[in-house]
């Protein structure tokens, strides 16, 4: 064959499509304003949020922390207009909000409604592209209520200075609300929050392509999916946890941002009975039973008037105890409610999941590891069962099981969890992120040095 039969040839041959591969990073972008929780400002960096054992007061007003000159010299650049304020004060703590509006307010002042962030070649956001749902917001009574406390509070912060008016406040805090990110460390806990001109284009879905990850400011977009494509206008993140039911998930959505959401996972109908049912009596059965029903499906078998009010007490308690943990988890009462789950709720129940989460949390905050370690191995089968099959809460759950097994030197089932956790996080995080280079690859080699002393 010819080299000119050859090309013709290989001309027919059908053309095997590219796929963006999941994992890939899309957008990294810089914030344009973002402000550290109060709670952890004497813990993280201003600037960079990395968390230190040693950090260095500001000397004039003693209220914000850096790492080092590198970080107070950079932070600077903005700390310097709220640093006399801050010291004004003192010793009261200026709220979050009021400080990140003071910061954008600023921003604005110093040439920050001309900045400009590329999402793609030629692409670009400003503030003023920014959505403030401003009808929405004065309809709005519980942030109202909100603005009108902060702009008191921001009102005495300016003090001599002229601050803007209620109605050019009211338009930054619109916008603050509409597109803030939490920023998270990279086991997802919120350190801070920031704005992202750019990444304001993703949109939400409950179901979505990508997710936003951290590596101390700087915000990640990452694909969950294989992509045909990287077409940002098809991209979807989440913009909050969807461990929830539609129902739930909607109503935040509509009380945070003003709409309601129609991916897929919120048309199609849903399993209330397994979200929020009781557990079959039958105990070689075990399904879950709506209450409503009386009955389950599965194999016939009734609920007792006694059970279900039993059934709903237990969940009454529960929900009455999950708001208030909201801020502190106390795990004593998490001990009681699953006690009570026990048998009465179903195992998928979302409300039982809630409170395994927080009291494999509490736990390992206490130390309790052989409790932890219980409660992780049950939530990680309702992780796998609620979250979808690439998530970084699975995959940093799977990496805690990982370090509570290698502490009690099960090493085999240690390498299960690690395997899964790796295979998550090189895709949400990253092989090259501080989470994968500082917990999972050291973790990798102990598993690897325990299995030769093993054999040996």
């Amino acid at each position: 064959m010819d080299s000119n039969e050859e090309n013709r040839s290989d001309s027919k041959m059908p053309v095997k499509k590219e796929y963006i591969p999941l994992g890939t990073t899309i957008h990294e972008e810089q914030p344009f304003v973002y402000v550290l929780s109060s709670k952890f400002r004497t813990e993280c960096c201003d600037f960079c949020f990395k968390k230190w054992a040693q950090l260095s007061k500001c000397s004039a007003c003693k209220y914000v922390y850096y790492c080092g000159k590198a970080c107070q010299k950079q932070g600077w650049m903005v700390h310097k207009y709220e640093c006399h304020n801050l010291k004004k004060i003192a010793p009261r703590i200026l709220p979050d909000a009021a400080r990140m509006l003071f910061r954008i307010h600023k921003k604005m002042q110093t040439g920050g409604a001309a900045c400009k962030t590329c999402y793609t070649k030629g692409q670009y956001r400003m503030w003023k592209d920014l959505m403030s749902h401003y009808p929405e917001l004065k309809k709005d009574a519980r942030r109202m209520e909100h603005l009108s406390s902060l702009y008191a509070v921001l009102t005495e912060f300016f003090q001599e200075e002229l601050g803007p008016n209620f109605v050019e406040m009211m338009e930054l805090y619109g916008r603050m609300c509409i597109n803030s990110f939490n920023i998270c460390n990279q086991e997802l806990q919120s350190l801070g929050t920031g704005i992202y001109l750019g990444a304001s284009i993703f949109d939400h879905s409950c179901h979505p392509n990508a997710l936003a990850i951290f590596e101390g400011t700087t915000l990640i977009i990452r694909t969950l999916y294989a992509l045909p494509e990287v077409d940002l206008s098809k991209i979807r993140i989440s913009y909050i946890d969807v461990l929830a039911s539609t129902e739930e998930r909607q109503k935040e959505l509509l009380d945070a941002y003003y709409f309601l959401c129609d991916c897929p996972k919120c048309l199609l109908a849903e399993d209330r009975t397994e979200l929020f049912g009781a557990q079959c009596q039958n105990t070689a059965c075990k399904s879950a039973v709506c209450c409503e029903k009386a009955k389950c499906d599965k194999c016939g078998k009734e609920l007792t008037q006694k059970f279900i009010n039993e059934f709903r007490s237990v969940v009454e308690l529960t929900e009455n105890h999950l708001a208030t943990m909201k801020d502190m988890t106390c795990l004593d009462v998490c001990k009681i409610c699953l006690k009570k789950h026990k048998g009465v709720l179903y195992k998928h129940h979302l409300r039982h999941i809630k409170t395994l989460d927080l009291a494999f949390e509490a736990s390992i905050d206490l130390g309790k590891f052989d409790d932890a370690l219980q409660y992780g191995l049950e939530l990680a089968e309702c992780y796998e069962k609620r979250y979808p099959t690439i998530h970084p809460l699975t995959g940093l759950l799977h990496l805690k099981l990982a370090k509570l097994l290698m502490n009690e030197r099960k090493v085999r089932e240690c390498v299960r969890h690690l395997r899964q956790a790796s295979d998550i996080l090189k895709v949400t995080h990253s092989s090259t992120s501080s989470l994968y280079k500082t917990e999972v690859f050291p973790l990798i080699q102990q598993c690897k040095l325990m299995n030769g002393i093993k054999r040996t």
